[in-house]
């Protein structure tokens, strides 16, 4: 395998067997610890798979075409007709001579089909080299843009000194702006997608996707450090590689750009679309005289983004430098980088683009026979069912409510029969829904008491059934919604007429958006767990997406099968902070679509463990052969003297460590936890990363710790930090700790460095690198069970109880919430270790852990490595001893 340097031996396993998965269309569970090099090992890996593959497919190309050229055409001769029959009849009844020349025209059908695509592949290549090599070419189409500008500048002025002497047409006629308001005929609909061929020439639109790579990960920031990986691998130079990403990442008009929330960027730009298609059918039909000019977005000219879609082919680039040729190109990024897809040999992309069907179609991702890899896949099960699931506030209902009933009484004369019907049918779901929650959608929301307060899980037809809706073809709403863009138009229509009176201004509740919005909104910001509303929103009340969009989601997700999912009834004080909650209970329905078509999946991470998840929950469930399926799993490349992990059985005042919900606030767990801390802060040096299991109870320990004085005494070796619940605050916090181990090593005063109070499941315990002396003793207090009384848990356990079945004698609800809590575990102590050279210990805070059900959920390479310490005399002693070695090495 091509490889920049010389490649630790675990990264050449990892390459042969992922070259031996993709070779053999397996799905491949794949785990590397982090500092193991593994995203070089997928590249390097899978490239070198591709680039065999298509040497493959071109020799046994020209094999067939020299067949041809030689006149033996067709190897093979009609096997239908049996000899000494001469007129034998097939089974359709056809003479052998017919089933032979049918048979002659296919082979002759394959042959052309391989020299036009050869052809379209000499044709690309050949445009790709010019761009490569000719300066001159990128100059010129500079500077026809330039004089396009100027030409439009021209034009627009002479325009609005035109407008301005015309006079306003009478009639009742609405202002243009108004006009844009009004629902489209909705049958007309199929024909939309003709117009928008309009100005793309064929040749190019339907141009064949070459088998490629689909890589994925979390967020953009661990996708750019992909793609820069990529740029130093040694396929840097020649790999087709096109980057996508949201609108939110990728647009660069700055009008659309302000609105901030991605779902009024979506909306704006589907919008500007649709008015660039409307003014080219207008301009046909000059009878209306329609000024759309002003709602067109200069960007997303096709003649523009051919040329950044070959810029993008000719050279890698990450997203940032993306956007950069966008600009530069007045070509956008958001499109051009789709229109690169077909020819591109790996495409860089976000979870949710591939996960998520409808996303996916939009992108123009065909996965029919190719290669997935999803990276980070730690988190995949409930990626899934995030972004599948789907919730609305009674706030959120009343509004969309009242605002599509204004709507429709404004335009009631101008609408179609067939929007009528459907806008009707969309309010009465409306109004059972709000039902349902205990409420009359004609009040306030947030003045209705609701009398029985609780929760209350549904199966979806239960649902259907009680709110009377079972009669309406929900699949036909959704379609409507979807092809109809409602919810702009209503949005638009509020932003016009809507002052804080029409019920517009909305509630903090409203601002969380549901479902996948919500879910795309925390990838941007770095997985914010609190789901707080995006900051933009806190002072643009009145700009939130409409609310409408948000039920969207819901409709959408009420269409999955009864026994995937269930409806959760959330019935709080008032009717406007109740809410009706999609749940998605079997992850697998969305996945099999993936596992299907594509030749090979790959999911890969730095810590899989408990891979069993994986096995039953997503791949047996999607009816995967487990024939099918691979395991792989490496070790480090770290010394094993470099890590020490130790489980801790009870602290220096011999008090029996056990955080169970029962006996973590007992004030002696709490000291012990102290005193530990105070004991191990003497002897590490360099940084100190210590886990709660939850926010609350970091708090709570931090408060007991400061009335006790404990806090000052640690003060005084290691300078206190916690981790923030404000995902915008996580990088201030951090660039803090740094500088301080930094001053305090360089100093060498008392002070030796500083400690970070961290939460797993927070922005600290994922995707945050505690490497060298920012992480050389990572403690993880207690063990972080999720919250068994979740309604969402208890249904996903009883889910699992009924359907799968019983492994090594435990209940799979059992299992679940073990391996919930061992995968947090894992995601948070692999933090430290970070490259080869790197050394650090990992301290166990309970009993527990000594469990071998637990116990071998740790990492492979951690666990090999562990010991458990009855007493902490012990334990620090060999702490002591890890202080004393890297002094020597120091």
């Amino acid at each position: 395998f091509p490889f920049p340097y010389t490649p630790y031996l675990i990264q050449e396993r990892f390459m042969a067997a992922l070259y031996s998965a993709l070779e053999a269309g397996r799905v491949g569970i794949f785990e590397s610890p982090t500092g193991t090099g593994k995203s070089l090992s997928l590249i390097c890996g899978a490239l070198s798979w591709l680039r065999d593959f298509e040497e493959k497919k071109q020799e046994e190309e020209a094999r067939l075409l020299a067949l041809e050229d030689s006149g033996q055409e067709g190897t093979k001769r009609p096997t239908s007709a049996e000899p000494g029959r001469p007129d034998s009849k097939d089974t359709a009844g056809e003479p052998d001579w017919v089933t032979a020349f049918v048979q002659k025209k296919e082979e002759r059908d394959a042959v052309d089909r391989l020299k036009e695509e050869q052809v379209r592949r000499k044709k690309r290549e050949e445009r790709l080299e010019k761009i490569r090599h000719n300066v001159q070419l990128k100059y010129a189409a500079k500077r026809k843009r330039s004089e396009e500008d100027e030409t439009k500048r021209l034009l627009q002025l002479s325009k609005e000194a035109l407008s301005e002497g015309a006079g306003v047409d009478v009639l009742e006629q609405l202002d243009h702006n108004e006009e844009e308001l009004i629902l489209a005929e909705y049958e007309s609909d199929e024909e939309k997608k003709v117009v928008s061929g309009l100005e793309e020439d064929d040749d190019d639109l339907e141009e064949e996707h070459v088998t490629k790579i689909y890589y994925c990960s979390r967020t953009h920031s661990q996708l750019s450090q992909f793609v820069r990986e990529v740029q130093k691998s040694p396929f840097g130079k020649d790999t087709r590689l096109v980057s996508l990403g949201s609108r939110q990442n990728l647009c660069v008009n700055e009008e659309v750009r302000r609105l901030g929330a991605l779902q009024l960027i979506n909306d704006r730009c589907m919008e500007m679309q649709k008015n660039k298609h409307e003014k080219k059918s207008d301009e046909e039909m000059e009878g209306k005289k329609r000024r759309v000019s002003r709602t067109v977005c200069p960007f997303y000219s096709y003649e523009q983004m051919q040329f950044l879609r070959d810029e993008v082919l000719v050279e890698v680039k990450d997203i940032e430098q993306l956007v950069a040729l966008g600009r530069e190109t007045k070509a956008c990024p958001y499109y051009g980088s789709r229109y690169a897809i077909p020819a591109a040999q790996l495409v860089v992309l976000p979870y949710q683009m591939l996960l998520h069907e409808p996303t996916r179609s939009a992108a123009g991702i065909k996965l029919k026979d190719q290669i997935v890899i999803i990276d980070e896949a730690h988190n995949l099960i409930d990626t899934i069912t995030c972004i599948h699931s789907a919730e609305v506030s009674g706030s959120q209902l009343c509004c969309a409510h009242s605002q599509l009933l204004q709507y429709m009484e404004r335009y009631r004369k101008r609408l179609k029969a067939k929007n009528l019907m459907y806008i009707k049918q969309i309010l009465y779901l409306l109004e059972r829904f709000v039902a349902m929650l205990g409420g009359n959608v004609n009040q306030n929301p947030s003045c209705q008491a609701v009398s029985q307060t609780g929760t209350v899980l549904k199966s979806i037809n239960d649902f259907l059934f009680q709110s009377q809706i079972d009669n309406i073809n929900l699949f036909k709403v959704q379609r409507y919604c979807e092809k109809s863009l409602i919810s702009r138009k209503l949005f638009g229509f509020v932003e016009r007429y809507g002052g804080p009176a029409t019920a517009v201004k909305t509630n903090k509740e409203n601002r969380k958006l549901a479902g996948l919005q919500n879910f795309l909104l925390t990838l941007q910001q770095g997985s914010d767990k609190e789901g707080d509303p995006p900051v933009e929103a806190e002072n643009d009340q009145l700009r939130t997406a409409s609310p409408l969009m948000q039920i969207e989601g819901f409709l959408s997700a009420l269409t999955n099968a009864n026994q995937d999912g269930r409806v959760i009834l959330s019935r709080q004080g008032t009717v406007g902070q109740s809410s009706l909650k999609f749940l998605l209970l079997n992850p697998a329905v969305h996945f099999a679509k993936v596992l299907e078509e594509c030749r090979a999946v790959i999911i890969a991470g730095g810590t899989m463990q408990p891979v069993a998840d994986f096995r039953e929950q997503l791949l047996s469930c999607a009816g995967v052969d487990p024939a099918r399926v691979v395991e792989f799993s490496c070790g480090h490349v770290i010394p094993p003297e470099n890590i020490l992990p130790l489980i801790l059985c009870s602290g220096p005042s011999n008090q029996q460590l056990e955080f169970t919900y029962q006996t973590r606030d007992l004030p002696q767990m709490m000291d012990e936890t102290g005193r530990i801390l105070c004991n191990l802060c003497n002897v590490v040096p360099g940084g100190v990363v210590c886990f709660f299991p939850s926010y609350e109870y970091e708090k709570q320990v931090y408060a007991h710790w400061e009335k006790t004085g404990l806090l000052t005494r640690l003060a005084t070796k290691k300078k206190i930090f916690q981790e923030p619940k404000k995902a915008n605050q996580v990088e201030q916090v951090l660039v803090e700790y740094a500088k301080c181990i930094k001053r305090c090593s360089r100093a060498g005063g008392q002070m030796t460095g500083a400690l970070l109070l961290s939460v797993v499941g927070g922005k600290m315990s994922e995707g945050i690198n505690f490497s060298d002396d920012l992480g050389r003793c990572v403690i993880m207090v207690g063990m972080p069970y999720p919250n068994i009384k979740s309604p969402e848990l208890q249904e996903k356990m009883t889910w699992l109880d009924k359907t799968m079945p019983r492994a090594a004698g435990q209940a799979p609800s059992r299992v679940l919430i073990e391996n919930l809590c061992m995968k947090a575990v894992n995601q948070s102590i692999g933090r430290a270790i970070r490259h080869q050279k790197d050394f650090a210990s990992i301290l166990l805070l309970d009993h527990r852990y000594a469990r071998p059900a637990i116990f071998n959920k740790l990492p492979q390479w951690i666990r090999e490595r562990t010991q458990v310490k009855p007493a902490f005399g012990s334990a620090f002693a060999e702490l002591r001893k890890v202080r004393t070695c890297t002094l020597c090495t120091a």
